[in-house]
């Protein structure tokens, strides 16, 4: 017999949205009875909207405040809620599944056994709630790819947006963390390419909350620069939330386990629903045809076009640039590409944006 309190945690994830936020089938309740204890699970289901303290929480729910806070804490440092200190005082407030606390479960870089149990279980209730669920084209993308700058031919419209550098530069706090998607993968004993875990960027407030509970470092622009380039080195995506605003990460994606490239990828047409709005130019005279490009493409897109340059499947090209940086004879540039919308302004647009695209016609 589930306790009932699962039960209820089920209801509120439900009501919190965003990706696999709840869904009444049993590799729900097998996750988070781990995730959660029930004393944790309770406190949970209490949260209001928005930031709360802890005598504010304990109140509502008739508690002792010691008792209501350190449970908080205790649920901060495992992920499962976001704790912040303003002007002295400890601020808390919800956390969605995703993104949130299935990201912040393998964050911190942890290999305890019950982390390798968590990233089976969390691995288990993604796939059944996307087999239940089921495929849907009519998704619009909440995630965005982020062009590498310097790959963008000088003839062409460069927004602010597309620019890592403009999140580097308007913000004081900049954090690094273990990539979630590859570190469970490895914990789930996948095999990740030996691509690097320790880039995965956070700004601002959402910076502050990894470096006090999720192990992340701090970073100085100089050296969140460092892990953008050791990224591009790669082969490894930039992606964040398909906004022009303000962000608060920069997620750094392979094309075998990170959420956002798979989930593209089984789309019928990847290039539009996962892109940077860039598409790759090749120049006849440089390139030698060495296929380094086809190697290094994520969605696969380019393929050998008899003795000239590969021809590029725009059904698929993610416009990320990773061609253009690995190319050894710099033949491959990004331009615009016209038929890829501007991201949303803001999340609030973004938020509107996804419910008229799952709104049925009349």
């Amino acid at each position: 017999m589930r306790d009932p309190v699962y039960r209820e945690l089920l209801e509120v994830m439900k009501k919190r949205g965003g990706d696999f936020s709840g869904m009444d089938i049993p590799e729900f309740f097998d996750m988070v009875e781990e995730m959660f204890s029930p004393e944790e699970a309770a406190v949970n289901n209490a949260m209001p909207r928005g930031p709360f303290t802890a005598p504010d929480l304990a109140a509502q729910m008739d508690q002792d405040p010691t008792e209501t806070e350190n449970i908080l804490e205790g649920m901060a440092d495992k992920g499962l809620c976001v704790a912040l200190t303003f002007n002295g005082t400890r601020y808390y407030q919800s956390a969605r599944f995703m993104p949130g606390i299935l990201e912040f479960q393998f964050m911190p870089g942890r290999s305890t056994e019950r982390d390798k149990k968590l990233a089976k279980l969390i691995d288990a209730y993604k796939k059944a709630y996307r087999q239940k669920a089921g495929q849907s084209d009519t998704d619009f993308p909440t995630n965005r790819v982020i062009p590498v700058d310097r790959a963008i031919a000088p003839d062409n419209q460069v927004h602010t947006y597309d620019q890592v550098q403009t999140f580097i530069d308007k913000n004081e706090h900049i954090a690094v963390s273990t990539c979630f998607c590859r570190h469970a993968a490895e914990l789930r004993g996948e095999d990740t390419h030996e691509m690097p875990k320790d880039v995965c960027m956070q700004f601002g407030m959402s910076a502050q909350f990894a470096v006090e509970r999720l192990g992340a470092r701090k970073l100085s622009k100089q050296e969140a620069r460092e892990v953008l380039e050791r990224s591009e080195s790669a082969g490894l995506i930039h992606m964040s939330t398909n906004t022009a605003d303000d962000i608060g990460f920069i997620c750094n994606c392979d094309r075998w386990h990170c959420v956002a490239v798979t989930h593209a990828l089984s789309k019928s047409r990847p290039g539009h629903f996962f892109n940077s709005g860039f598409m790759p130019r090749f120049e006849p005279e440089l390139c030698t045809a060495c296929e380094t490009c086809i190697e290094r493409c994520p969605p696969e897109a380019l393929t050998m076009n008899g003795d000239g340059p590969p021809a590029v499947d725009l059904e698929r090209c993610f416009g990320c640039a990773v061609c253009a940086t690995g190319c050894p004879s710099d033949a491959i540039a990004m331009v615009n590409r016209d038929d890829i919308p501007a991201p949303p302004e803001d999340a609030k647009a973004l938020k509107a944006a996804i419910k008229k695209a799952r709104t049925p016609a009349e």
